[in-house]
């Protein structure tokens, strides 16, 4: 059923440099998801886990992935619901009393928003692109910042088109351009407790919420030809980043958006 781990991202993880650490993972829709790879890293790599799924139509769907990852909390999370995040964060601190490491790989927007020019986006529809994929990082932060008392990892999901114009991203290039400087203040407030932040920033990838750009197919096929590398990113590699990243190699990194596409973003 599922994508199996590349042999390079299965030499990557012959370790536990993670063991004892309790990562909480926001966003598996399914087995394609960046959330997931994230999560199969984690726990290649010793992580407990805790994840969460949309609604009762997403758990079909998420539930066989939490228990092949052996997922201790498994729990409903749409964030878009009042108190549906604190409820989260009250099974974590009921269940583990700690956490070591928050991932966020939501995004939303109305479709007419997210498909139509940016000048012509509805006040409604931008208010809950940037709560669903801004605002709920900030809030799954300050939820997470009394768990990690000694010190944590908090992580996002942006995209290229923050920071450059990537045509048909639209209503998403300002949301996560407001994302990626979340990020950044994050990091200044809460590095005095050790908690530190990042952004990563996948090149293009055949995702369910990836879909819903328009031509996006075409995009995916100009990634391929103007990366240096000549590939597609792949789950795995953004797994293995975020992992990097919540390592003791990564200690003295924060605020940062690291690019995961290939070299893709450094082409004119």
């Amino acid at each position: 059923m599922n994508e199996r781990p590349s042999a390079t991202a299965r030499a990557a993880v012959q370790s536990t440099i993670l063991q004892g650490k309790r990562a909480l993972v926001i966003g598996i829709a399914n087995e394609h998801s960046i959330a997931y790879g994230c999560a199969r890293i984690f726990r290649q790599l010793g992580a407990e886990l805790a994840v969460t799924y949309l609604n009762e139509k997403a758990l079909p769907h998420v539930e066989p992935l939490a228990r092949e990852l052996g997922a201790g909390i498994l729990v409903p999370c749409d964030v878009a619901r009042e108190g549906a995040l604190e409820a989260v964060f009250d099974q974590i601190r009921d269940k583990w009393g700690s956490l070591d490491i928050a991932l966020h790989s939501i995004a939303f927007a109305p479709k007419e928003d997210l498909q139509g020019r940016l000048v012509d986006s509805s006040a409604e529809g931008f208010r809950v692109a940037m709560d669903v994929s801004c605002h709920s990082f900030l809030r799954m932060a300050r939820l997470a910042e009394p768990l990690m008392r000694e010190g944590g990892t908090l992580l996002a999901m942006s995209y290229h088109g923050a920071s450059k114009v990537v045509p048909n991203y639209n209503l998403m290039g300002p949301v996560k351009a407001a994302l990626e400087s979340a990020v950044r203040y994050l990091a200044y407030e809460l590095g005095d407790k050790h908690i530190r932040v990042h952004a990563i920033s996948p090149g293009p990838l055949k995702t369910r919420a990836a879909s819903g750009l328009k031509d996006f197919d075409v995009l995916l096929s100009e990634a391929v030809e103007r990366a240096p590398i000549g590939e597609l990113v792949d789950i795995d590699d953004v797994g293995l980043t975020a992992a990097f990243l919540t390592t003791p190699f990564a200690r003295r990194l924060t605020g940062t958006t690291t690019y995961v596409d290939g070299g893709l973003s450094i082409m004119a």
